[in-house]
Order: C-alpha cells, then sequence, then structure tokens
C-alpha cells in the first residue's frame, strides 16, 4: 500500500505580509501531478490545514477545489485531521458528507475513535486520524480531570483508537503534535502555555506508522517510522537551504518496506543574498529576482535608502542586516552618550553613528573650523 504524507499547509497564510495563494496553488498542482504519477492509496494531511481558525475566503475555495480534485479525479483515500492552527469544527464538518470507505476526516477530540479500514494484498490497515486537541477539550471529552499536558491528550487519543483495530491488521496513525527530540523552526505556535508540550515518541507503540503534523522540517523521529513530513513551503528565514518534501510510504506486510521523499519546487524560495548594496544592485538578471529575500550587507559606512534601492532588482526583500553593524568602535548609541556642551563631540559622534566609521582627521579640522567660525560670528 502507497501512503503519501503531508501536513502544514497553512493555506491563507502570508510571508510577512506578502500573500502566499500563487506559493500553496504552485504547491497543490505539484501535488495533483504525484497524486496522477505515483497513484498513491491514501493522502494524508496531517493537521495544519489552514492558516488560522478563521481562514480567508480564498483559502477556503482552495482548499474545497483541491478536495473536489481528489475525490473525483482519483481513486485516492484521503485522512484530514485538524491541527493546532486549524477550527476543529470548521474541518470536522467537511466529514459529516464525506464517504466513510474512502474518507476520514477528524476535527474535534472524541471518544469513539474508530479508523478508517482499508485493504491490500497482505490484508486490513486502520487509519486512525487524531486531532489537536486543547488540554481542557480533553479533559471533557474523556472524562478525566487529570489530563494535564499534550501528552496526556495524546495517550487518551491513542488509547481510544487502538480498541477499534482489528487484530492482525496494520495500523497507521496521523496526529499533530511535538514528538521529543525533533527539529523545529521559528515558526511552529506552541502547543502548551507554559508547561511541557512534548510527547514521546514511545506514545505511539504498535503503530505500524506514524504520519505527523505540527513541525515543518522533514524528519524522522524516535524512529524510521515515525516521521514528520514538514510542511510545503518554507515561512522563515531559518528555513533557508531547506529542501522541501512530500513523504511517499510503501507499506509492506509487516511494517515499511520503503520511504521517498518526493520534492516541492517553490514558486518562490525563501533565500539570502550577500554583498555590496551596489553590486546587488546590479543583479538584474537574477532568473530568481522573485524570490523571498533577506539581504545582509557588507558596506562600511552610511547607505541612502537601501531597502528602496534593492527593491528595484528583488521587490519581495523581506529583511534587510548590515553584516558590518557591530564592528564600530567606542560608543555606538551617538550623541546619547556625548556631553551636551561640547558640539563637536556631539556632531563626530553622530556622524560615527550613522556612517559607522570614525570621523577622520580632515574632517575633524573643517569641522573646528566651522565651530569655531560659527563661535565668533555669535560672538
Amino acid at each position: 500500500m502507497k501512503i503519501l504524507h503531508t501536513s502544514d499547509w497553512h493555506l491563507g497564510r502570508t510571508f510577512k505580509h506578502a500573500s502566499l495563494i500563487d506559493d500553496h496553488q504552485h504547491f497543490l498542482d505539484q501535488l495533483k501531478i504525484v497524486l496522477d504519477q505515483q497513484k498513491p492509496d491514501v493522502l494524508i494531511i496531517a493537521g495544519d490545514i489552514f492558516d488560522r481558525a478563521s481562514p480567508p475566503a480564498s483559502a477556503v475555495s482552495q482548499f474545497e477545489d483541491f478536495q473536489r480534485h481528489v475525490y473525483f479525479n482519483t481513486q485516492t483515500a484521503l485522512i484530514i485531521l485538524a491541527g493546532n492552527h486549524d477550527s476543529g469544527e470548521r474541518v470536522g464538518m467537511n466529514g459529516a458528507f464525506a464517504d466513510p470507505k474512502r474518507v476520514l476526516i477528524r476535527g474535534r477530540l472524541q471518544r469513539d475513535e474508530k479508523p478508517l479500514i482499508l485493504n491490500d494484498e497482505f490484508g486490513e490497515v486502520a487509519f486512525s486520524a487524531l486531532p489537536y486537541g486543547e488540554i481542557f477539550s480533553a479533559r471533557e471529552c474523556f472524562e478525566k480531570a487529570d489530563i494535564a499536558t499534550p501528552a496526556d491528550v495524546l495517550n487518551q487519543q491513542v488509547e481510544c483508537a487502538k480498541q477499534f483495530v482489528p487484530n492482525g491488521a496494520r495500523w497507521v496513525i496521523s496526529a499533530h503534535a511535538f514528538v521529543t527530540g525533533a527539529s523545529t523552526t521559528e515558526t511552529e505556535r506552541s502547543l502548551c502555555v507554559g508547561g511541557i508540550e512534548t510527547v514521546s515518541a514511545d506514545t505511539f507503540n504498535g503503530a505500524h506508522y506514524v504520519a505527523l503534523g505540527h513541525l515543518h522540517r522533514s524528519q524522522k523521529v524516535g524512529a524510521e517510522h515515525i516521521r514528520y513530513s514538514g510542511s510545503p513551503l518554507s515561512f522563515a528565514f531559518d528555513e533557508v537551504g531547506n529542501e522541501k518534501s512530500m513523504t511517499l510510504i510503501t507499506l509492506g506486510q509487516s511494517g515499511v518496506e520503503n520511504i521517498d521523499l518526493i520534492p516541492i519546487k517553490p514558486l518562490r524560495a525563501v533565500r539570502e543574498i550577500r554583498g555590496a548594496l551596489s553590486d546587488l544592485e546590479k543583479q538584474t538578471d537574477d532568473p530568481n529576482n522573485q524570490d523571498f529575500i533577506h539581504a545582509i550587507l557588507t558596506d562600511k559606512g552610511g547607505l541612502v535608502e537601501p531597502m528602496a534601492r534593492l527593491r528595484r532588482v528583488y521587490p519581495n526583500v523581506i529583511a534587510l542586516t548590515r553584516e558590518n553593524k557591530n564592528e564600530v568602535s567606542g560608543n555606538s548609541t551617538g550623541r546619547a552618550n556625548a556631553k551636551l556642551d561640547n558640539p563637536q563631540e556631539v556632531i563626530s559622534e553622530f556622524i560615527q553613528h550613522v556612517r559607522e566609521t570614525a570621523i577622520d582627521p580632515d574632517e575633524q579640522s573643517i569641522l573646528d573650523n566651522a565651530m569655531n567660525a560659527s563661535s565668533k560670528a555669535e560672538a
């Protein structure tokens, strides 16, 4: 059985206020091609379908169009669960009208956690979809007042799901969680305010494959068969160089037989450029000038409107830093620390603060002459 594992689409998200609707569509178009070429038996979306509980209408339409494509143009089964960015109610509404033999959608916690059962040449495979749930919601759902951490919530979900797995069936769990030992990025929202938010990989004992969502880097955690697919797009500059992919699993008679990472080509990459402003301004033939850019300028001294100048070449410059910003010796706070009764010192420190190089002897002489002339005129 072939299982295509994805997560953390975050439809409706922006990159520093820049719309990603075209970038998401570019990913969805690639996903459709993979579905057509690989013909997986199951597609998993392991939470955070949307970026927020009330996504923009364009994001909802994008997702609905994709669902229709899968249902009417493929034979692939769908496993969908809500993540911590989603509205469980919104996600769960889709499940009310879904084909129970082909689609499993879980939006909210529930005690009756029955799996979707599919068959291949080796027998039954049970798919359990465990959505993200808040601690207080879990206490109410499972009627257990001692639930205090995300680990407690997930342990209860797994326990409820396991009782419905047929004897002898292979078991695939999809969940939205932060498993201990996994690598994070700066864009994941915490699952717990205070306390411990991670869960142990041992929580999934008995599962033949665990399709995780929440963390944005593709990675295994704890064991080869416990994996994050990662997000299809990069959402921050700490992901520069992080290749995005979909995870294609081949499930055999006794477990995972093969794992393939299918690359996702971004419409606009997230990358860094480095150099002097004047050199970067000359890169007018860069074929990827629409990428999301973090520019690191190596110039020493003051610069006039560097962001505006860079955006003439790279319109999606999002961040700009100065490599030599901290190389100025002496006071870096400019005239704030100067003696106000010494105008030359105020001006000298201001010049150094603005252009990041100290005033030279010739300039100091010109300044002194100007100040002396001014003093004589006032007298």
